[in-house]
């Protein structure tokens, strides 16, 4: 088993080219129109036009309706949707049967009783994205550059591959496998040189370090 990476909020070709030359394995792109990293359907699909196979396409929403779904889905086809508002497991199953794409449910995490709920999702989605909860004012519920105590994720027994996301950067996601035990990692914030501004060379050094540790664990 090798460890897995996502580069979320890619918006230019010379993070996504970093992305890929370094080896990540997932790319996402966020259809949420609150973030600094949204991205337009068309461009997303420009962008991905000579994408391998080998790199997955994840889309990201916050509490979509079918139609937000349709107008992305109609310029770019996605490998995985990603969800990070407030959906329900029943929203999931229905997302999963309407769109027959596997969904990867994002969970906002503080304390240990969260990590428990999360079982809720267990069977529903494909994936389970455990970031960390956002704070009472903020204006969107994922990349914050924050962190949460990671050892949480060792009382994780749920069936559903997770990824660990929040607060993420090339200096510390060694540390962070090691305490949380993740088989896969998310980094958006943790390797831009400005708000929504990827840094290839930090790209490269996460990817770099997160494979690196992960290569010690198997």
């Amino acid at each position: 088993m090798s460890m897995r990476v996502k580069i979320c909020g890619i918006t230019d070709v010379e993070a996504l080219d970093a992305a890929v030359e370094a080896g990540a394995d997932f790319l996402g792109f966020v259809f949420y129109p609150k973030s600094p990293r949204v991205i337009a359907p068309e461009d997303a699909a420009e962008l991905t036009d000579a994408l391998p196979d080998s790199v997955e396409k994840v889309g990201l929403f916050v509490d979509p309706s079918n139609a937000d779904l349709e107008r992305v889905l109609t310029h770019i086809r996605l490998d995985l949707v990603q969800l990070h508002g407030a959906e329900t497991p029943e929203r999931v199953d229905e997302i999963r049967l309407e769109f027959g794409l596997p969904v990867m449910k994002a969970l906002g995490v503080a304390t240990a009783s969260d990590v428990v709920a999360a079982r809720a999702f267990d069977a529903h989605a494909d994936w389970m994205l455990f970031d960390a909860k956002p704070p009472v004012d903020a204006d969107r519920p994922g990349g914050l550059g924050q962190p949460f105590p990671w050892s949480l994720m060792q009382d994780w027994s749920g069936e559903t591959p997770w990824m660990l996301a929040g607060g993420l950067t090339p200096e510390n996601v060694a540390t962070a496998i090691a305490s949380s035990g993740a088989a896969a990692v998310d980094v958006s914030s943790g390797v831009e040189c400005a708000v929504g501004k990827k840094d290839p060379a930090r790209i490269a050094a996460f990817i770099k370090a997160a494979k690196s540790a992960g290569a010690g664990r198997w």
